[in-house]
């Protein structure tokens, strides 16, 4: 029983090209699914510029209210904000180290 079981070989080819395909599935899924990472991020960093594009800006005017003898009954004064252009805006932000130095000594030498 064990001369016939080492000596058949009915079925390795289908094993290894099981084995073959597999591989080329796994790699092409690893493949595909990093491109697709990549894209995501490109689209949400477009989406982050557009949000940060947006003018944020505002402004009201004055309101008053006058009494028949001409003095001011009410008032409310103006404002005006204006939104100027950030470090980070557009994705102009740089994560950055600092170079790389030596070490200091260690110990009493």
């Amino acid at each position: 029983m064990f001369k016939n079981f080492f000596g058949d070989e009915a079925g390795f080819i289908v094993s290894s090209e099981l084995v073959l395909v597999a591989t080329i599935i796994v790699l092409g899924l690893i493949v595909g699914l990093s491109e697709i990472q990549h894209a995501i991020v490109a689209e949400l960093n477009d989406v982050a510029d557009a949000v940060g594009a947006v003018n944020q800006s505002y402004s009201y005017a004055g309101v008053s209210s006058v009494k028949s003898g001409g003095r001011i009954k009410a008032q409310l004064a103006g404002s005006y904000f204006n939104d100027t252009r950030d470090e980070c805006d557009n994705n102009q932000c740089q994560i950055s180290c600092d170079a790389p130095s030596n070490e200091a000594r260690k110990g009493n030498y």
